[in-house]
């Protein structure tokens, strides 16, 4: 099964002449492959060179900060495409002179680091970029490319297995398994091994085991450096690599007007379930789990993400919690509108937040559940396709 990407039209509504478009996502979740079709598609294929920087001929070439080596290298293409731009040393300084000193060149340039991993890239590119995430694939690709029907039916499976672009090609639940071990052994960590002086790279499998068991939970930084021998700074440093390595989402508190909220901790979700899963090695069926809240905040809040980051809805995220135990999964800052969610797997009442609602008289409340969630998640008529 090829799922259309959403991604797909934001590259071409989003690219430029004289600008970097920077495509960011994990590894493996579908980037080379979403170029590829993009390239595919234009009008005239030839106006467009594409390479990977992976190779040592092309870090070479793109290595030399000379406008004349540049010219050289574009030729006579419009729109230049490096696949994992990162290897470049310099790269931000790079694409700044190609924008900047060869007239109606656009140049696309992904990475499956973050480019703050890699040195000097943020400043040069200030005014010159513009940036789409790749994510895993999204409940409302999976309902585009098929039916709501369909996307019904691999729910419980996407809870368990994720979203990852190849798992739709394997039928085989053994075959998942090993593909989901094989990208967490192999890939998870490349980036941050190759761009930053890991000591000790277990202690990060470690750290990460250990957020898979406190999804919708604050995050002790000091508990986590007792638990793995770690200092406190040691441990706010591989927190902030895995983010910039879109393995986890840090969310912070929520707080405007009450001295009792915590607003000092995170939460912190994966980018995927499969990889969650993967980390605890526990693949089982959603009828034999005992974490099913877990992967189903984990889920519905990364498809929320998604719906953000693909129909350019701003927003400030958040959880709320005060130090009394009175909580809200989810804030949204809107537009200057405070929207809060609750989200459950089972039959929770919004009547049980009224402290939310006397904290915040102007804001809403809404619970996601298993019946509603579709219009949360996705563009969809919430009024034609209610989930049961």
């Amino acid at each position: 099964m090829v799922i259309k990407r959403l991604a797909q039209k934001l590259l071409r509504e989003k690219l430029q002449e004289n600008k970097v478009l920077l495509l960011y996502g994990p590894r493996r979740v579908g980037k080379t492959t979403l170029l590829k079709q993009f390239i595919a598609e234009l009008q005239d294929p030839g106006i467009c060179k594409s390479v990977n920087a992976e190779t040592t001929i092309i870090q070479d070439e793109l290595a030399t900060p000379s406008i004349n080596a540049l010219k050289n290298f574009v030729g006579d293409h419009k729109i230049i495409i490096i696949d994992e731009a990162q290897k470049i040393p310099n790269i931000g300084s790079q694409l700044k002179l190609m924008v900047d000193e060869i007239p109606g060149i656009s140049v696309i340039a992904s990475g499956s680091a973050s480019f703050a991993l890699a040195p000097q890239v943020g400043e040069p590119l200030t005014g010159r970029k513009k940036t789409i995430h790749l994510f895993p694939i999204s409940a409302e690709e999976i309902i585009q490319t098929s039916d709501v029907s369909d996307y019904k039916e691999k729910l419980n499976e996407l809870l368990v297995f994720g979203g990852y672009p190849e798992l739709f090609q394997i039928s085989s639940t053994d075959q998942k398994k090993e593909y989901l071990a094989e990208l967490t052994d192999s890939y998870l960590f490349r980036d941050i091994l190759e761009l930053e002086q890991i000591k000790n790279p277990r202690k990060l499998r470690d750290l990460l085991t250990l957020l898979a068991f406190q999804i919708g939970k604050e995050v002790s930084l000091n508990e986590l450096g007792r638990a793995l021998e770690l200092n406190r700074s040691t441990i706010f440093r591989y927190l902030d690599l895995l983010e910039k390595s879109f393995v986890i989402i840090n969310i912070r508190g929520f707080s405007r007007n009450l001295r009792k909220e915590v607003t000092k901790t995170s939460r912190y979700y994966f980018y995927d379930n499969g990889i969650r899963n993967a980390l605890i090695n526990n693949f089982n069926p959603i009828s034999l789990r005992d974490d099913v809240g877990m992967l189903w905040e984990n889920y519905i809040v990364l498809e929320r993400i998604k719906k953000q980051s693909y129909n350019n809805i701003i927003s400030r995220n958040y959880f709320w919690r005060t130090y009394d135990q009175k909580e809200i999964d989810w804030v949204e800052e809107r537009e200057g509108n405070i929207h809060g969610y609750e989200i459950t797997w089972g039959d929770k009442s919004a009547r049980q937040k009224k402290e939310w609602l006397a904290a915040y008289p102007s804001a809403s409340l809404e619970i996601i559940n298993r019946k509603n969630f579709l219009h949360f998640i996705t563009c969809l008529n919430p009024t034609r396709h209610v989930f049961l």
